[in-house]
């Protein structure tokens, strides 16, 4: 699986992005696709996360409320469209493949496959 990320950039606090993740390669009904970010210094940390198949979707108490994922079915990728944009949302932004189990969606662990970067940054 290979996992193109694009959507980044600066936006004033209150403002949104969508970030997109281009996926190829072969994917399973098991397959589920998450965004994870990492501030300077900090731990990579889950976001959201979408099960390929079904569609199930699961967030972090960050997120919830103002960001959502999604299926892009006609460019098949994954889409982050986030709202109500924050200082603290400021990252690098990373998408991932995996197949975790429905319980265990935001363990970065469980992701084996990662796109490369896209930088957000959220001024106050």
């Amino acid at each position: 699986v290979q996992l193109q990320a694009s959507g980044g950039g600066l936006v004033q606090a209150g403002g949104s992005l969508k970030l997109s993740c281009a996926i190829s390669g072969r994917t399973t009904g098991s397959t589920a696709v998450a965004w994870f970010r990492q501030a300077p210094g900090g731990d990579r940390e889950f976001v959201a996360a979408i099960r390929w198949a079904s569609r199930t979707t699961s967030y972090s108490d960050s997120a919830k409320g103002r960001f959502t994922i999604s299926r892009n079915y006609a460019e098949n990728a994954v889409e982050l469209q986030m709202t109500s944009l924050r200082p603290e949302d400021t990252a690098v932004y990373y998408c991932a493949a995996g197949s975790p189990i429905l319980s265990a969606l935001g363990d970065v662990r469980l992701y084996h496959y990662w796109g490369q970067g896209t930088q957000v940054t959220v001024s106050s």
